[in-house]
C-alpha cells in the first residue's frame, strides 16, 4: 500500500510540474526556474501534510496529550511520507549546486529527518511528529508567497491577501506548534526517552523560525528603503537572498 501511495503522489506532482503554467520571468532565469519547481513540489507536500496531520487530529484528539506512545496506521504513515519528503528535497538542494545558498532549509531538513527517522524506527513520539507537521498548514502560504515573489507579483492583490492570511498561519500552526511541543519535553523532561535531544533539536528550529518569523515581518510589513537598481528592486548577485526573505 505504502509503495502505490508513494507512486501515486510522484505521479501528481510529475502531472503538476508538466500542466502548471510557469510565469516568463521565471522561465528565463535558471534560478528562479529552479527554485519554482522546488516549491512546487513542497507545495504538494504541504497541501497533502497538512490536511493529512488535522485529519489525524479530528479522528483522534488524544494525540496531543499522548504524544509519546500515540500511534496508529494513518500516523505512522504520515510521518513516513513526510521523511520520504524531506530526504528528496536535501537531495535536490545538494545535487542541483545549491546548498551553500540553502544552508538554513539543509539544517531544518536534517534535524526533522533525524527526529522523524527516531519515531519511525522506535514507533515513539509520533503524536510529536505528528504536531509538529500541523506547521504545512502555514508552508503552504508561505510557498504562495515565494512563488510570488518569483513571478514578480509582489503587487498583486493575491499576494498582499496573502501577507496577512501568512502571518495568521504563521501564529496558529508554526509558533503555536512548536511552543507547544517545546512545553510538553520541558514538563516531561525527566521521563522521557532521550529528551535532551529531543529538546535541543527543538530549541534549534524554534530559534531558526523565530528569526524567519522577524525577517518575514520586516519585508512584508516593515520595508526598508533599498538602493538597488534591477527587477524587483534588487540586484542581479542578490537575487538568491531577496527569494529566501
Amino acid at each position: 500500500m505504502r509503495p502505490l501511495i508513494c507512486t501515486d503522489l510522484k505521479k501528481l506532482t510529475h502531472w503538476l510540474l508538466q500542466n502548471l503554467p510557469v510565469p516568463k520571468v521565471v522561465r528565463q532565469d535558471a534560478f528562479r526556474s529552479w527554485k519554482w519547481k522546488n516549491l512546487s513540489v513542497s507545495m504538494v507536500h504541504s497541501v497533502l501534510t497538512s490536511a493529512w496531520a488535522l485529519t489525524c487530529f479530528v479522528v483522534s484528539p488524544e494525540l496531543l496529550s499522548n504524544i509519546r506512545s500515540y500511534n496508529t496506521p494513518l500516523s505512522y504513515l504520515l510521518v513516513c511520507i513526510s521523511t520520504g519528503y524531506f530526504v528528496q528535497d536535501a537531495a535536490d538542494i545538494i545535487l542541483t549546486g545549491h546548498a551553500k545558498g540553502s544552508w538554513e532549509f539543509l539544517l531544518h531538513h536534517a534535524v526533522v529527518i533525524w527526529c522523524f527517522l527516531y519515531t519511525l524506527y522506535t514507533h515513539l513520539f509520533i503524536a510529536g511528529a505528528v504536531i509538529a507537521l500541523f506547521v504545512e498548514v502555514n508552508s503552504i502560504t508561505l510557498h504562495l508567497r515565494l512563488m510570488l515573489k518569483l513571478a514578480s507579483a509582489q503587487d498583486s492583490s493575491l499576494y498582499y491577501v496573502n501577507k496577512f492570511v501568512n502571518l495568521i498561519t504563521y501564529v496558529t500552526f508554526r509558533l503555536s506548534a512548536q511552543f507547544y511541543l517545546t512545553w510538553y519535553l520541558s514538563s516531561n523532561y525527566s521521563s522521557l526517552e532521550h529528551s535532551g535531544y529531543f529538546l535541543t533539536s527543538i530549541m534549534v528550529m524554534n530559534i531558526m523560525i523565530l528569526i524567519y518569523f522577524y525577517r518575514l515581518l520586516r519585508a512584508d510589513f516593515f520595508p526598508r528603503k533599498t538602493h538597488f537598481a534591477g527587477q524587483n528592486g534588487v540586484h542581479r548577485n542578490n537575487s538568491k537572498k531577496f527569494l529566501s526573505d
